[in-house]
């Protein structure tokens, strides 16, 4: 047990070291956002809107250890080495690095092979951009569903407010979408998408950027959706 824990740490870095010149530079990041919008006719995501409430809405739900993280999460990754060694399906939640790697570089693949590059490539994009250019471009780029391609597409589809106007009820539903934008619909499945937007306030209230009084007002204030 000792020897395949030890391999669980060993075995990642070597693995990094191994692969780090065999994939694709990050550099061209940026561009493929552009390019990916110019094909859905979206707008651009130039900068993260003041206040950024969907931003810390996603990161309170989808990876809240994202600024203390290079890239990928240590914890998630020794989580699914244990589970792999007891024959467990547990397959670990992906940092926003992997994802926004993924949606750039292998949108249709999901083997074990496309699954180490995307980790490998979220290591290169902590390493090459700072962390709220990462989440510029995850939300510049990431669908919300309804053709909405990125965050300033969907505020205004969904809203018909501009990203920076959006309030914690708004940005609450918008940041639990990205998870799955057709489950958690809020036109066509209000309900299940409020149950989702109850948990991402709960994350927020977990994770200390809004009080209990403050997550229940949102809660309860109205989406406004067009």
């Amino acid at each position: 047990m000792v020897w395949g824990l030890a391999s669980l740490v060993v075995a990642p870095i070597l693995g990094v070291a191994v692969l780090w010149p065999l994939t694709p530079s990050v550099d061209s990041a940026g561009n493929l956002v552009r390019a990916h919008l110019r094909t859905q006719h979206s707008q651009e995501l130039t900068a993260l809107p003041r206040p950024d409430r969907v931003a810390q809405a996603l990161v309170a739900t989808e990876d809240s250890r994202f600024h203390q993280m290079p890239g990928i999460d240590p914890i998630s990754v020794v989580r699914v080495g244990l589970a792999t060694l007891s024959g467990s399906s547990d397959t670990g939640g992906a940092t926003l690095e992997q994802q926004l790697a993924k949606n750039l570089y292998f949108p249709h693949e999901d083997g074990v092979i496309s699954k180490v590059q995307e980790a490998e490539l979220a290591l290169k994009l902590d390493v090459s951009y700072s962390k709220n250019e990462i989440l510029r471009l995850y939300l510049a780029d990431v669908y919300f569903g309804h053709g909405f391609y990125g965050l300033p597409a969907a505020a205004e589809g969904y809203f018909g407010a501009a990203p920076a106007r959006l309030s914690w009820a708004q940005a609450s539903m918008l940041a639990g979408l990205v998870q799955a934008p057709s489950a958690y619909d809020p036109i066509r499945h209000l309900s299940t998408g409020r149950l989702r937007q109850q948990h991402v306030l709960h994350r927020l209230l977990t994770t200390g950027v809004l009080s209990a009084a403050q997550a229940g007002t949102a809660f309860a204030a109205p989406l406004g959706l067009q």
